[in-house]
């Protein structure tokens, strides 16, 4: 089948990459790209596991964290109030 295909520069650049180092011509190229496209996008989506972050205890704050003038005043010092 004969079609015409508009490809972005930074996709150009890449398929001009491979088909050099390849020794192979454009058909062949577009042709094994979007056949790997094609399977990975018909795959089912993998299942990712479910990320967890450990809650721990860190005390009382030493300072009032809605005050932000005041938080600042404490962590830099006096000077910089």
């Amino acid at each position: 089948m004969r079609t015409t295909l508009s490809l972005d520069d930074d996709v150009t650049v890449q398929i001009e990459r491979l088909r050099r180092a390849r020794n192979s011509s454009l058909k062949d190229i577009v042709n094994e790209a979007l056949r790997r496209g094609l399977r990975d996008m018909s795959a089912p989506a993998r299942r990712r596991k479910a990320f967890r972050t450990r809650a721990f205890r860190m005390g009382k704050p030493l300072v009032n964290l809605d005050n932000v003038a005041e938080t600042l005043a404490h962590l830099e010092g006096e000077g910089f109030k």
